[in-house]
């Protein structure tokens, strides 16, 4: 009987935790079920011994001098003796940008109801008709074959791109720009990236990181009246210099110079800077006539102030200024759009060159880090998810098109795996995309949930890119204008390495800017280790250290509890197809969140230097935002029975790499033992989730398959360019298919025909000609046969060339 009261005390403490009932109604309960333990005659030591725990547990709950002194006091003394250092350039990364759903994650206990409560995104009329009409006939004004031959866009697609306003698309229109929202920016650039990545990348970098995102949110307004409308227009095209040979992913390692002097401009003497720099990777750099360039800012004759290094500053200078070297192209894997090295040699030009002016001076790293927050969850996401959709399209078709042993390569197993990754995949990265540029025209600038997009969404892309090159086989490798794949498989790696390195987003940026920034107190805490006065500083650490607390023992409750019930315990919003979902999804967030506290309790500094386990916590909050993407897009497309077993496989395949990650950080947990007793807190009943079934595989690969305009495989391929034209490759692959669906119930009467016997080809003649001469078929079903052949073989041919034709290519290359 002692052990039943032991077990009931035990489970209404964690309901109690769970519930987050504050601390006084807490030991209210807890007393009251205490005296009727001791009258029921239990065990007397037992109560005894629960009775001082108690006490022990009360007096500095409810004594606050007796909890600052003995505890608060000197937490908070170990708190400030272990704190990792953080340099000027982290700060500012930490600074940057905005909390939000990934605040909720962090929680543990996501609010599902404000999620689904933002209002779904949506493009403007003026937008849509963009997208319709100048990005259609922009993409039809390319080829990637072309692109690649000439390495660089045709002059119709530049003139095209000035004239429509493409370099515009985020500028205000009280500048002569577009004024589009994030969610248009995005979908731009996507369709764009669906015909050519060249195209894309020339088009999204002024609208991402560069001078008009800067001028936007910095500029003073002079130079906003003087530059805007110029980027606008066309008239200026601009680059911005960041990355340099020793200072890539570490920028403070940036050795490029501004010296604060007097110079000569335009005649007069006046106060400005004299700069060095030698900048590399920088897009539209060969063709710029303004370049952005950041520096380190020094004034060692003090004609500013006192300070002699005043931090990176951003400055926007003609590339035509004296001093100035554009340099030759670099070749990124052979693409073609712009990009090059710079660099400056003591080029001088006024302070009014900073961007902002002189109040901005050494304030460049923030105003960096606050629009990569921005720039970084459009572009690339949108890149990434463009190839998910052409790998959905080309492997559906292509894998009816093409036979082996007298079947569609799509009827095999082995087949179909890779395929429902693609077309999986390609409906996730698109609900990923949307809800992330939607939350940036709410307002948001999401940093941390920018880097989960940057990250997971160029490798998800990477690996449609290699599915669908496996399912293509030699079709797939031969270079030539026929090829649809080559150039993504050959740029698919540029990607993974621009505005911040992958391994670098995952092992230290997800989860190490995201612990303190979207912790609900780790950040406030870490500010009062700044603060002069210590007893102040104890005062508010102490309130703050109840609350973190009173978290981490609800989410460690919540992790046992929501783990026991299967997640029942917990309320949801949805039907019963989602339902199950957002409670696996409150389970593995509050064991999240018990995990990350544990983390930074035990390890403090020393998280920082254990990448591996930063980058599994990391991987569990990004499977959560993915995971919590899929949902918001079913619903706000109506909980569309098509999509179904799109979003059961973007769940399944979340929550088991959730999982996963999980498992990975009990088994490497600091503390061994702890990891082990963890592990059966965490997974009472071991991991639920091994990723999408076969079944599951075989539906989502289907839907692949299936003729254009099917609702589930539109909600997959929606937004990519796709010609007509039978001519150009993605054309003739959907004219391929096309035939042959309309001529597979006559290929079924010949193959019946074939196996009946009642159709033998004379030596040298073909099998349509002699099933039409058996009368099995009449003419026009013969003619629909070879026209479904012709297009068939049309797909299956690769490109070769001449001795010449190589020779020729090589020398433009040269």
């Amino acid at each position: 009987m002692t052990l039943l009261w032991l077990l009931v005390l035990l489970l209404g403490i964690a309901v109690l935790a769970h519930l987050r009932v504050s601390p006084v109604p807490a030991l209210v309960i807890v007393a009251t079920y205490l005296i009727f333990m001791t009258a029921a005659d239990t065990s007397g030591v037992v109560v005894f011994l629960l009775w001082l725990t108690l006490i022990a547990v009360a007096v500095p709950l409810l004594v606050a001098d007796v909890r600052r002194k003995y505890f608060s006091g000197p937490m908070f003394d170990w708190f400030k003796k272990v704190l990792p250092p953080i340099s000027a350039t982290e700060r500012d990364a930490i600074d940057a940008g905005t909390v939000w759903w990934d605040g909720e994650l962090f929680s543990g206990r996501p609010n599902w109801d404000t999620l689904l409560g933002y209002p779904k995104a949506r493009l403007t009329a003026e937008e849509q008709a963009f997208l319709d009409g100048p990005t259609e006939t922009l993409c039809a004004l390319v080829s990637e074959w072309d692109i690649a031959q000439r390495m660089d866009l045709p002059p119709a697609a530049w003139d095209y791109i000035k004239a429509e306003g493409f370099f515009a698309l985020i500028i205000p229109k009280e500048y002569g720009g577009k004024g589009f929202s994030a969610y248009a920016h995005s979908q731009i650039v996507m369709k764009l990236a669906t015909r050519s990545g060249d195209l894309a990348s020339t088009v999204m970098v002024p609208n991402s990181l560069g001078p008009a995102e800067l001028l936007m949110h910095y500029g003073t307004e002079e130079q906003r009246n003087h530059y805007l409308p110029r980027l606008a227009n066309g008239t200026d095209i601009p680059c911005f210099a960041l990355t340099g040979p020793y200072a890539g992913s570490d920028a403070g390692a940036m050795n490029d110079s501004g010296v604060i002097c007097r110079g000569q401009w335009q005649g007069e003497e006046v106060l400005g800077l004299r700069l060095n720099w030698e900048k590399r990777y920088i897009t539209l750099g060969p063709v710029a006539t303004l370049l952005g360039v950041a520096f380190k800012t020094y004034d060692p004759d003090h004609l500013l102030g006192d300070e002699e290094e005043l931090g990176i500053s951003l400055a926007l200078i003609p590339t035509d200024t004296p001093g100035i070297d554009i340099g030759r192209r670099h070749l990124p894997l052979g693409a073609a759009f712009m990009n090059g090295p710079n660099w400056g040699k003591d080029v001088f030009v006024p302070l009014e060159a900073i961007i902002g002016g002189r109040d901005m001076i050494g304030k460049g790293w923030m105003m960096l880090m606050n629009c990569l927050s921005v720039g970084r969850s459009i572009s690339l996401p949108a890149t990434g998810t463009s190839a998910a959709k052409v790998c959905s399209y080309v492997g559906g078709r292509y894998a009816q098109v093409r036979e082996q042993f007298n079947v569609p390569l799509a009827a095999f197993e082995g087949i179909q795996e890779p395929l429902a990754r693609i077309g999986g995949n390609a409906w996730l990265m698109d609900a990923a995309r949307i809800l992330t540029a939607n939350a940036v025209d709410l307002g948001e600038k999401p940093s941390v949930l920018s880097a989960i997009l940057k990250y997971h969404l160029t490798e998800r892309g990477r690996a449609c890119i290699t599915d669908a090159m496996d399912i293509h086989g030699g079709k797939g490798i031969i270079l030539g204008p026929n090829n649809y794949l080559g150039r993504l498989w050959l740029s698919a790696p540029i990607s993974i390495t621009v505005e911040g390195a992958n391994i670098l987003s995952r092992n230290l940026m997800i989860f190490g800017q995201g612990a303190i920034r979207c912790h609900p107190f780790v950040l406030r805490e870490m500010e009062l280790v700044h603060e002069p006065d210590r007893e102040a500083a104890v005062v508010k650490f102490d309130d703050l250290l109840m609350q973190h607390i009173g978290f981490a023992v609800s989410n460690t409750a919540s992790t046992l509890l929501l783990g026991l019930s299967f997640g029942l315990m917990g309320r949801v919003p949805g039907n019963k197809v989602t339902q199950p979902y957002f409670r696996a999804l409150n389970r593995i967030a509050a064991a999240f969140a018990m995990l990350a506290d544990l983390s930074m309790m035990l390890l403090g500094g020393e998280l920082k230097r254990r990448e591996r386990l930063s980058a599994r916590l990391g991987d569990v909050l990004s499977h959560l935002y993915l995971a919590s993407a899929a949902l918001k897009q079913f619903h706000d497309l109506g909980h569309p029975t098509a999509q179904e077993p799109l979003l059961r496989w973007a769940l399944e395949d979340c929550l088991e790499k959730a999982e996963s990650a999980l498992q990975d950080v009990l088994a490497n947990f600091p503390n061994r033992i702890l990891g082990h007793l963890l592990h059966a807190l965490v997974f009472p009943f071991g991991a639920r989730h091994k990723g999408p079934s076969d079944v599951l595989d075989a539906e989502v690969a289907a839907l692949l398959g299936r003729p254009e305009g099917d609702p589930a495989l539109e909600s997959i391929l929606d937004g990519m360019y796709r010609p007509h034209d039978p001519e150009q490759p993605l054309g003739s692959l959907k004219h391929a298919f096309e035939a042959i669906a309309s001529s597979q119930g006559t290929a079924k009467k010949l193959a019946k025909a074939v196996k009946a016997g009642s159709v033998q080809p004379a030596p040298g003649e073909s099998l349509v000609d002699a099933a039409l001469t058996a009368g099995v078929i009449d003419a026009v079903e013969a003619e629909q046969l070879r026209t479904a052949e012709l297009a068939r073989r049309k797909v299956i041919d690769v490109d070769d060339f001449a001795k010449d034709e190589l020779e020729l290519q090589e020398g433009r290359i040269r």
